[in-house]
Order: C-alpha cells, then structure tokens, then sequence
C-alpha cells in the first residue's frame, strides 16, 4: 500500500479540517503547489486510498443507535461462504478475523434491543457458522478516528524524544561513562578511620 509521507500528512489534515477545500484553497492553506496537490489527490483516489463517503455517516442518523458485536465460531471447511454470507447482512460494518477462538468478530448496529438479536440470529444462521456471542456498547467513548496519527511524528522519533523527555533509562550513565572518550565520574572514597595507615 501506498504510504504517506509529510506532504500527504499536510494535505489529508487540511482536507479534515473542510472535505470540500479546493485544490487552490488546499494550496494556500498548505504552501504547497497546486500541481502537487492535484497528483496526490489523484494518486489518493487510483490507490483506493481514501475511505468511501458513506462510511462517514453515523449509524443513529439512519435508525440504527445501537451498536454491538457479535464474535462468530466457525467450520474452517466453509471460512469463504461464511464471509459471504456476513457480507450481505447491512447491520454488519465491519468484519474481522482475529487471533484465539473467535473466528469472526463483526461490529454489528442495530434500532434496539429486539433488533440487535434479530441481527445476531442472523449472522449465527449463515452458512458455517457453528455459534456466535453478542456483547452490547453502551456508549463510544473514543469514536473513529486517523488525525491523531496525521498529527504524529514517526514513531521511532518520536519514541526517543518521549525517552529523552523522561530521563535516562537505567543504566545509561554507566554507557556513556565507558564510550570512547567519555571521561569518567569521579569515585567517592569513604572517610579512613582514626589511626589506619595510608
């Protein structure tokens, strides 16, 4: 996949800020040339990089403020006609394998109560399926989101300058003292007691 680079980083954040900016407003806003920004787009759409419009609207505004997940148990034999089945239940928003004895983990939306079991039933009866748990959210409290990993430096950089912003780890003053050149801290010498010789 495609990845992005600072000057993707700068365009995607302002594209956050107001999705309907054009080119020449992106340019302003970014300093950046109008060619630049044009080719990048472009390369954002031909990648498939950018999510469709439609995931951007909230399950509530079409009926469904309910959201849950159902964790799914497969027949490994029919993995593929599972999924595709799944596929074609609209409650479901997103699918995932994961590692331990789920198999499936889909997080579902539903009108309420009596629904998000209909979904669940609904699912549990595909092809496959051997059996399946429900778990209800009670409230989001961290929604979707990418800025913050815009907004972010590179990891590894960013991981020294928190370490550098703490302190020290144990151990790295003894490091520093044995490189090459380094010179050495000065060693304590404990009081000699009345009477002992030199």
């Amino acid at each position: 996949m495609y990845q992005l680079d600072a000057t993707d980083r700068r365009i995607l954040a302002a594209l956050d800020d107001d999705p309907r900016m054009t080119v020449m407003l992106l340019a302003q806003r970014t300093g950046l040339a109008r060619g630049t920004i044009q080719s990048r787009l472009d390369r954002y759409r031909t990648e498939g990089l950018l999510r469709l419009e439609s995931t951007r609207i909230p399950p509530a505004a079409l009926g469904r403020g309910l959201a849950g997940q159902v964790a799914a148990e497969l027949d490994q034999h029919k993995l593929d006609e599972a999924v595709a089945a799944v596929r074609r239940v609209p409650e479901v928003l997103e699918c995932f394998a994961p590692a331990g004895i789920t198999d499936l983990l889909c997080h579902v939306v539903a009108r309420d109560p009596d629904d998000l079991y209909r979904v669940s039933e609904e699912i549990r009866l595909c092809p496959g399926i051997l059996r399946t748990q429900t778990s209800v959210f009670l409230r989001e409290v961290i929604p979707y989101r990418i800025r913050p990993l815009l907004d972010a430096a590179d990891a590894p950089d960013h991981a020294i300058a928190t370490a550098d912003a703490r302190g020290r780890s144990p151990g790295s003053a003894q490091r520093a003292a044995t490189r090459p050149g380094a010179t050495p801290a000065p060693t304590r010498r404990s009081p000699r007691a009345p009477g002992a010789s030199a």
